[in-house]
Parts: C-alpha cells; structure tokens; sequence
C-alpha cells in the first residue's frame, strides 16, 4: 500500500511539473493583435533609383492603419556607392510614399499587399578619382546633383506576432521612377520590427 501511494504521489508531481513549462511557454509567447495602428521601422535593401548597379542600403519607417482595407505612410533613406575607375558615384534616396493595400490575418500571421505611391528625392555626388592630387578644382574634380523623381512601389508584406504587441516584418517587390521620359526599374526589400496598438 505504501509503494502504491508513492507512485501516485510521483505521477502527480510529474503531471504537475510537466504543466508548468507548458502555462509558463504559453504565457512567454502569447499576443495580442486588438488594434488596427501598426508602426513598424527596419533596415530597407534595394536598388538605387537612379544609378544603373549596386545595392542601396538604409533605413526605413512606416505607419499602417486598418483591418482587411489598410492605408498609411512610409519613408525610408539609403545610400550605394559605385567606383569606376575615373569616378566615384554616391547616391542617397529618400523615399516617401502614401500606401494603400490588402492583408489577411491568419493565426499570428498577417499577410498583405500594398501599393505605395510618391516621390523619391535623388542626392547624386561624383568625385573625380585621384582629382585632387592631379590638381583638379571645382566641377571638375567634383559635382552633385538633386531630384524629385515620382516613384511606385509594390510590396508584398508578411508579420508575424512573436511577443505581445510586438511583430517581426518582411517586405518586398518591385518599384519604379520616372526620370522624364524613361521609367527606371528597380526592387526594394525590408526586415525590421513593428508594434500594433
């Protein structure tokens, strides 16, 4: 009778210890996804807008309202540089866009589509190679250049909550620019994090 009460009392204590780890992961990841406010801001990849090679890196920020229909803003900055062997290139984008999409939410997962529309503001600067020790001054030892370039983006954008209010985000797609008459082609890309309220 002792030994059979033992082992009741060891299966209980099993039964119990294996609960706990369970209420205390449950608890670890649980979240919430009440409100339709999502801002998030990251590291943003893409390719200059402008400059025909490279990857352009930087940061970006962006606001999201909205369940099944959203709309927001978002803007980011970056910057690639370039070498030839007579010059070399740097070009700094600012891309400010208003956003407008889909998304459907699924478990912690949220996935959508978004169009974003605006203008990007082009900062080209060339520096003439070796110039300076050759004696070169003014335009032609160096020169920049700004423009506002109207731009689109097409992104396909996935988060997924990981702790609370807190989600990680991944996005992407193709984007385009106007420079007068030509259309320039390009992609953007960004990971980072976001905070739904």
């Amino acid at each position: 009778m002792r030994a059979v009460i033992i082992a009741i009392a060891t299966l209980g204590a099993a039964r119990q210890s294996a609960a706990e780890p369970e209420l205390a992961a449950s608890s670890l990841w649980s979240y919430r996804s009440t409100g339709d406010l999502v801002l998030d801001g990251g590291l943003v990849v893409g390719h200059p807008t402008a400059l025909p090679t490279g990857l352009s890196t930087g940061l970006g920020v962006g606001a999201t309202r909205g369940r099944t229909l959203v709309y927001g803003a978002r803007a980011s900055w970056s910057t690639a540089t370039e070498s030839t062997m007579a010059w070399t290139v740097t070009h700094r984008d600012l891309r400010m866009r208003v956003t407008g999409g889909l998304q459907h939410v699924a478990g912690r997962g949220t996935f959508g589509l978004r169009l974003g529309l605006g203008g990007t503001l082009v900062h080209e600067a060339r520096l003439r190679n070796q110039g300076d020790r050759a004696g070169l001054t003014g335009d032609d030892l160096s020169t920049s250049a700004l423009a506002m370039l109207p731009a689109a983006d097409l992104e396909a954008a996935v988060s997924l909550h990981v702790w609370h209010e807190w989600l990680l985000s991944v996005s992407g797609g193709p984007s385009i620019a106007l420079d007068g008459d030509r259309a320039l082609a390009g992609w953007t890309a960004g990971l980072g994090v976001a905070w739904q309220r």
